[in-house]
């Protein structure tokens, strides 16, 4: 497989684990393979940070910026980190009207290919094990109860 169809497949495998990130309960180990990912591939030269963009919704702040990734022919946004804000221009508000190539990768298989790619160890599987309850010892309705109560003494 050629590099540019390794490198497009991968960016297939971050945007597909984006879109997933975006609507999970608990997106924080999807957001963590992504941005891994995105360094990674920066790191080889196969990314190339564009700009800068603002932040549609920011929360704490009353601006802040994301940082524009170019990936294959995707675009994804990552945390900037100090430098960036003197080395990379500022794009201004983010363009609503460019999207990504709408592409399909299954979530499992993109995590897969990302994780193979970082060279992360997967979590071990937990294999659910029977619990031991031990048997409780069984009651017999023939002893007799005898109560002071009911008896009238």
């Amino acid at each position: 497989m050629k590099k540019e169809d390794t490198v497009r497949q991968l960016a297939i495998a971050i945007y597909t684990i984006n879109r997933h990130a975006k609507t999970a309960t608990n997106n924080r180990e999807l957001y963590s393979l992504k941005n891994n990912a995105i360094q990674r591939l920066l790191q080889s030269g196969d990314a190339k940070k564009i700009g800068l963009h603002f932040v549609d919704n920011p929360q704490l702040s009353q601006q802040s910026s994301t940082v524009l990734v170019k990936c294959s022919e995707f675009l994804f946004h990552t945390l900037p980190e100090k430098d960036d804000f003197t080395s990379l221009p500022h794009l201004g508000a983010q363009d609503q009207t460019f999207r990504n190539p709408q592409e399909r990768m299954n979530l499992k298989t993109a995590k897969e290919l990302l994780i193979d790619f970082l060279g992360e160890q997967k979590a071990p599987s937990r294999t659910k094990q029977k619990t031991f309850i031990p048997k409780r010892p069984k009651v017999s309705n023939k002893q007799s109860f005898r109560s002071s109560y009911l008896d009238g003494k």
